[in-house]
């Protein structure tokens, strides 16, 4: 671990595949590189990227009364973090190959992008807190 970060260590598992750490490693720390290149604290703009993709409500499906509400609820932290480093690395994976030619690049590209507030994990974001908004009606139905 060369960051002692907790968060850290989580988002390389989360981007590892097929068991290979080293890998997975090899990739975080050269977006990281990437990032601090630009004069900034790299994990700054990571923890900045995590904080700024997680979404605060979602929707969740409710059974009640034979019909299924989409229901929106408040997203815990554990799993806020969670989503966003999943949305994170999703979106890093969908950069074309022709602008980025390595996944520490496109991960790089992306982190710096969701610390600023925009990208395609802030899109899925959006898209989420849409959804929860244009179900408000059954926000009662909550458990």
């Amino acid at each position: 671990m060369l960051y002692q970060n907790k968060l850290v260590a989580k988002f390389i598992n989360n981007i590892m595949q097929d068991g290979k750490k080293t890998v997975a490693e090899k990739s975080f720390y050269g977006a990281l590189t990437e990032v601090s290149a630009d004069n900034k604290q790299a994990v700054d703009v990571f923890e900045q990227a995590i904080q700024t993709v997680g979404p605060k409500i979602e929707v969740r499906a409710r059974r009640i009364g034979g019909a299924n509400y989409q229901v929106p609820t408040e997203v815990r932290g554990e799993r806020r973090i969670s989503l966003a480093m999943r949305w994170i690395i999703d979106a890093a994976r969908k950069r074309p190959n022709s602008e980025y030619r390595t996944f520490s690049k496109k991960l790089a590209a992306e982190l710096k992008d969701a610390a600023e507030g925009k990208g395609e994990a802030v899109k899925k974001r959006d898209t989420v807190l849409r959804m929860a908004e244009a179900n408000r009606a059954f926000s009662h139905f909550r458990w």
